[in-house]
């Protein structure tokens, strides 16, 4: 294994309210590792502290326990922070909070003009990145003229320029529609398959399911790690935690409780389809 990030028994917890008490932690006591080039999904219900992780992962918020290592970096180490950040990318889930210029080809050169790379390697980079994400054809339009999905498009094409290592995504589709959901998801698997380690925090569990591994948090502690067969494997612990399994993971295990005979591991939709059409 050739993890990119640890995270060695972490707890984070936010400032105590005006009435003095002590906050529950939003991390409390997590230890995992994530694969360089992996696809990992994290997932929870409200509160479970995903987000709270996430910017952990490069340095944005710092445990108060335990210690978060980034290619051997230590978040804490205020000398490798930029470094850091260089090699995690981070984008969030409004992309009207992420873009900074009026003309999307000049958003997607900020990040990487402010990292002081050559004026050429800049326009390279754009170019790259813009057809990455599939908005080259866009690159003179103005953010106020892009959908949300362009927007969140340009967002991570913003954080391609600047060469990270690895993308984490902090709920990028909680605000756009199905199929600009489909469209990014799309998107992350491309970038995954040419290398990039994605690390995806979502509360849709059908996007969940496109990931290599899945991590179910729950009041900031590890409550399911494993492959997406592995975790969905579990309805009941994962009714628990407040979470449903992926419409084509419930709809396979109905019809297997209605007496058909379809095999169990079953996740997308084409699959179960197949397992249809071969019953006798």
């Amino acid at each position: 294994m050739d993890p990119i990030i640890e995270i060695e028994n972490i707890s984070f917890a936010y400032e105590e309210g005006e009435d003095g008490e002590k906050p529950e932690k939003a991390i409390d006591g997590l230890t995992l590792s994530i694969e360089r080039g992996s696809f990992v999904a994290v997932t929870g219900s409200n509160g479970s502290g995903k987000s709270t992780m996430a910017k952990h992962l490069n340095a944005l918020l710092l445990p108060s326990e335990g210690r978060v290592l980034v290619d051997g970096m230590d978040t804490k180490d205020e000398d490798k922070v930029w470094e850091i950040r260089r090699r995690v990318g981070m984008v969030f889930q409004n992309p009207d909070n992420q873009l900074v210029s009026s003309v999307a080809e000049d958003d997607v050169a900020f990040g990487a003009e402010n990292l002081g790379i050559p004026s050429e390697e800049i326009r390279q980079r754009v170019e790259a990145a813009l057809k990455a994400v599939g908005m080259y054809e866009y690159r003179k339009k103005g953010a106020h003229l892009l959908s949300g999905g362009q927007k969140q498009r340009i967002a991570i094409a913003g954080i391609l320029a600047m060469g990270p290592e690895c993308i984490v995504l902090d709920e990028p589709t909680a605000m756009l529609d199905p199929r600009g959901r489909a469209d990014l998801m799309d998107i992350l698997e491309a970038l995954n398959g040419q290398g990039k380690t994605i690390i995806l925090i979502t509360h849709f569990m059908e996007e969940a399911a496109r990931a290599d591994r899945i991590i179910v948090m729950d009041h900031g502690r590890l409550a399911l790690d494993g492959t997406p067969v592995q975790v969905f494997s579990d309805p009941e612990r994962l009714r628990e935690l407040k979470l449903e399994l992926p419409f084509t993971v419930e709809l396979a295990g109905k019809l297997r409780d209605a007496g058909l005979d379809i095999p169990q591991g079953i996740i997308f939709e084409e699959e179960l389809a197949k397992a249809v059409c071969e019953l006798k």
